[in-house]
């Protein structure tokens, strides 16, 4: 039965084929019969092929075969336009070139052959560029306080300084004298000489006396940077561009490639000049950004912290045996702060330290912050050094209250600083050489906390302040510009030092903005 239907089922459907071939025929015969139009049209196609041919197509670039093709093709043909940037960038893979001597600094960071090309082309973000390392919002953000009183390239740069309502009228031709000499006696390999700075005059040479010890070359170029550096002088910017450049140039070639230490550990009082030194790094370091001496300034930060007592502070020895005091860890706690408005690594635990130190040393009853000990004065106060002359004033008062403000404490919160500032208000600036009144560090410090007390801590300090350092500014020959070495610390430092501690005094109505406000 199968096979019967299968059979049918084959008859049924041969005759479809057939009807397909004659299907077929009766098509192409058609076809055939219309073949004169069709050659016709074949020529128009032709005719209008010819005349595509003929178009500049090179006008419109290299276009695909269809449109999709066309527009998808667009972006790559912008692209082949570059040739006329390719000057600019052969001069980026000039600088690319550079870039294994770059990461040499930042690991090694020693290279005799630096130029000052160098620095002055390698630039940072200028957003970065504000009033001081401790006039960034969001510092001053983590105490609650907003922005500070200067503002982004107001104080240091810009030109807007208000000295007058700041309580600095009067002070610009002193600043400026100040450091025209200082310019004027750094040496030629970028240092500022101790005790040959007189050698290194301009004018080949002067008559300046007043020579420090060559032990503290490396701390007295900190210090004369931070003069220029506390003006709005960067190694991009500024008159004195070159001066700070050099400057820099000089220190990073004192570091020790393993330990980090700026200098040489001579003597017992090496880490004062290694942090002053650190701070000037880092201040230049957060100004320009420069990769030149990111590595430097780290490596001198972690020598820093290093140098740190466990849950304590700083003093003399490192690896650190257990003593501190005030002086030291003064100088510690702006490098650190310094370091890390840059964005360098830190510890913050140092600040912890560092607070718990100020409250020890710290007399509640009369607000005295000691040297060693609660209360304590130094040897140069008492006069048991007889190889200097004594202190007079209430210097490590002042370094422990500018370190509170720095460290985030506010008075209305933390009275005995103010009752820091009523001391300070008893012993005001007074140049008085014979009485060995004249303590520059004193006067430092005192100006940069009563500043920030503002009201009348600082009206009464400014007048005073003012006074002292204007009317014994040298105004004579070589000397102009200049301040006698006479204090505690003048025979350590010599003029190098007195002339820019007081030069920093001058620069205090903009050199930092208030961070907690004017009030």
């Amino acid at each position: 039965m199968n096979d019967q239907y299968s059979d049918i089922q084959i008859e049924t459907t041969l005759p479809k084929p057939w009807e397909e071939e004659e299907s077929f025929n009766d098509v192409l015969y058609d076809w055939m019969s219309r073949a004169p139009w069709l050659a016709i049209s074949a020529a128009a196609h032709l005719v209008v092929f010819l005349i595509i041919q003929a178009i500049p197509w090179n006008l419109f670039g290299n276009q695909g075969d269809t449109e999709i093709n066309a527009s998808i093709e667009q972006a790559p043909e912008e692209v082949v336009e570059d040739p006329p940037e390719e000057p600019e960038e052969e001069i980026e893979e000039e600088e690319t070139e550079e870039e294994p001597i770059i990461q040499d600094f930042e690991i090694s960071d020693h290279n005799e052959t630096d130029t000052d090309e160098d620095f002055e082309a390698t630039e940072g973000d200028p957003d970065m560029l504000a009033d001081s390392p401790f006039d960034d919002k969001a510092f001053n953000d983590v105490i609650g306080i907003g922005g500070g009183a200067g503002g982004k390239f107001g104080g240091r740069f810009g030109g807007r300084r208000n000295l007058r309502a700041a309580g600095g009228s009067g002070t610009e031709q002193a600043l400026r004298d100040g450091l025209e000499w200082l310019k004027n006696h750094q040496a030629p390999d970028g240092s500022w000489d101790c005790d040959e700075f007189m050698h290194n005059n301009v004018e080949g040479g002067c008559t300046c006396d007043g020579p420090g010890d060559p032990l503290h070359d490396v701390g007295t170029t900190g210090i004369a940077l931070l003069a220029f550096l506390g003006d709005g002088n960067t190694m991009r910017d500024g008159p004195y561009k070159n001066v700070v450049t050099q400057g820099i140039k000089w220190l990073r070639q004192q570091q020790d490639f393993e330990t980090g230490l700026l200098g040489e550990e001579i003597g017992h009082t090496f880490l004062y000049d290694h942090g002053i030194a650190t701070l000037a790094i880092t201040e230049a370091y957060y100004f320009s950004k420069s990769p030149l001496i990111k590595g430097t300034a780290q490596k001198a930060i972690n020598y820093v912290t290093r140098a740190r007592n466990p849950y304590g502070a700083w003093r003399y020895d490192v690896p650190p045996v257990g003593d501190n005091d005030s002086s030291v860890t003064g100088w510690m706690i702006f490098a650190l702060k310094s370091a890390e408005e840059a964005g360098l690594k830190i510890d913050k635990e140092a600040y912890v330290g560092a607070l718990n130190w100020f409250d020890e040393v710290t007399d509640p009853a009369n607000g005295r912050v000691g040297y060693d000990s609660m209360g304590s004065v130094s040897s140069r106060v008492t006069g048991v050094n007889d190889h200097y002359p004594p202190e007079k004033g209430e210097s490590m008062t002042a370094v422990g209250l500018l370190c509170r403000f720095f460290l985030g404490q506010d008075p209305s919160e933390t009275p005995i600083m103010g009752k820091h500032a009523d001391l300070m208000l008893k012993t005001l600036p007074e140049w008085d050489p014979e009485g060995f009144g004249c303590d520059m560090y004193y006067w430092y410090y005192g100006s940069y906390a009563m500043y920030q007390m503002g009201g009348r801590h600082w009206k009464g300090w400014n007048v005073a302040m003012k006074k002292a350092v204007l009317e014994s500014q040298r105004k004579d020959s070589h000397f102009k510009g200049s301040w006698d070495p006479i204090g505690p610390w003048g025979h350590a430092g010599g003029r190098v030092y007195s002339t820019a501690s007081m030069v920093l005094c001058l620069e205090v109505y903009f050199r930092y903005a208030r961070v907690l406000g004017a009030r």
